[in-house]
């Protein structure tokens, strides 16, 4: 599902702007309104973050940008708690705004892709607070385009350990 959104964000807001959509994550939005939070750089290889809020009018989908910001002009990431699982961050501009991200993963992926982009284009020095290191950088084991890596090796292990459990004797 969501990389249809994300194929459908691309062909209708951000190319006709010439932007590449790298990332987008839902966001809570007022009442039943969808949002999305999303990161697109721009054919002057600026790096633009903004806020879309997913509308349907007569059957057909439509986005709009609500917000926009730049990668240039982010202070800080701030996850609030490292060590919880929580889906809460701020992002420090000329003010902060709190966010909350459908899932804790989505708030890492978001996080992960400014960090890569912001390391492609700008390499400035940006604050990433609260976040667990081990699944900030996109060299972990941990760090998936599908996000299924983790699942997929708690499985293994159990799937081997019960494997092990059911050839182990009984004495």
């Amino acid at each position: 599902m969501s990389s249809l959104v994300k194929e459908d964000l691309a062909k209708r807001l951000f190319g006709p702007r010439r932007q590449r959509l790298h990332e987008f994550i839902e966001v809570e939005g007022s009442g039943a309104e969808r949002c999305y939070l999303c990161a697109a750089v721009t054919r002057n290889e600026e790096v633009e973050i903004c806020m879309v809020k997913h509308l349907r009018v007569d059957r057909e989908e439509k986005y709009e940008i609500v917000e926009k910001w730049f990668l240039k002009d982010l202070e800080m990431i701030d996850g609030k708690e490292a060590d919880t699982d929580n889906p809460y961050f701020d992002m420090h501009f000329h003010k902060v705004y709190n966010l909350e991200a459908y899932s804790c993963a989505s708030k890492y992926t978001f996080a992960r892709t400014l960090n890569k982009l912001n390391e492609t284009y700008l390499k400035k020095d940006l604050k990433i607070v609260n976040f667990d290191e081990t699944y900030l950088n996109d060299d972990s084991i941990w760090s998936s385009n599908n996000r299924d890596c983790l699942v997929l090796m708690r499985i293994c292990f159990y799937a081997s350990n019960l494997l092990c459990l059911s050839l182990c004797p009984l004495s």
